[in-house]
């Protein structure tokens, strides 16, 4: 039991360092670079990303195995579908915080969980709960007010939430872990991250020392996180895992409203209220899960340990 506790507060450490990461640490470093063209920051969170992640594979000695899937038709497919997905997503992120948008990246990733009950729902034939039904409801009604009544269509939000959403869906599709799916990623964008910056035309790498020495940094702080989120998740379950995913957007949101000043108004504030009623919902349908599933448990636990007469031998 106390190993298990152990493992416990590991994960929650690991997971909750990761979702910092994401959630403080990347926002405030994207802005600091906020002078640097998107396109440059992503190419080079690709390129430096790339060593860091064989040196990972070194490290667990499965770099040779990995470099196997090249060879894989199937696999190397999807994880061209799933690195052009993230890409997409890294993109329309950095912009978001680069342009004071980064409330709608917020709001995107408080999305994200609802529309993986929906695209489960709809590919994987995962029936959602009536509870999760009415969070998506919700949700929807969020954004409609977002559109007509808070200045447009929240494309930034919705682009982060269908990406992310559909590239979790494939790389269930994907039959290799975390670090080797992110090798796999990296590794196909890198010839494309090469050629978009001879497109860039204001380069900033080599200019000055210290934004140099940020563009490289881009490419662990990318990496890092998947990788202790993958170490965490393995370790907690699942509905700790899907209520812990709101502490980023939570953090995105108050670093964007508090920290970059960015104007949030009362139909924003109309809109959000739904969300966050929605999620309320969604976090309740997963402790729900998580205690029908501990019940189911112990269940089979109490029979596999119960003694049953033989009805051979009473015969």
């Amino acid at each position: 039991m106390q190993t298990s506790e152990t493992d416990t507060r590991r994960g929650l450490f690991l997971a909750l360092g990761a979702y910092a990461i994401w959630g403080l640490v990347l926002p405030l470093y994207m802005k600091a670079l906020n002078h640097v063209s998107p396109l440059e920051i992503v190419a080079h969170r690709i390129i430096w990303a790339l060593p860091f992640a064989a040196l990972i594979l070194v490290h667990q000695g499965r770099l040779a195995h990995t470099l196997r899937y090249f060879g894989h038709l199937r696999t190397l497919s999807l994880a061209a579908l799933t690195a052009v997905l993230i890409s997409i997503n890294w993109g329309v992120y950095v912009y978001a915080i680069v342009s004071n948008q980064a409330i709608d990246a917020a709001l995107g990733y408080y999305i994200n969980p609802l529309l993986n009950v929906a695209l489960g729902a709809i590919f994987l034939r995962e029936r959602p709960s009536r509870l999760q039904g009415v969070a998506i409801a919700l949700a929807v009604v969020g954004v409609a007010i977002m559109t007509i009544k808070a200045g447009g269509l929240p494309w930034i939000a919705l682009v982060l939430a269908t990406t992310f959403g559909t590239y979790g869906l494939l790389r269930k599709l994907v039959k290799v872990d975390a670090s080797e799916g992110f090798f796999l990623e990296v590794a196909i964008l890198f010839p494309i991250a090469i050629g978009t910056l001879a497109f860039v035309t204001d380069v900033h790498f080599g200019a000055i020392p210290y934004e140099t020495v940020m563009l490289v940094i881009a490419g662990p702080l990318t990496a890092i996180p998947l990788i202790l989120f993958a170490a965490g998740a393995r370790l907690l379950d699942f509905a700790t895992v899907g209520i812990l995913q709101y502490t980023v957007p939570t953090m995105l949101f108050l670093t964007a409203v508090f920290l970059f000043g960015e104007p949030f108004g009362f139909w924003q504030l109309v809109a959000f209220a739904f969300i966050w009623s929605a999620l309320v919902l969604y976090a309740v349908t997963l402790i729900r899960q998580a205690r029908e599933e501990r019940r189911r448990r112990r269940g089979a636990s109490t029979q596999g340990g119960a003694q049953f007469p033989d009805p051979k031998t009473d015969a």
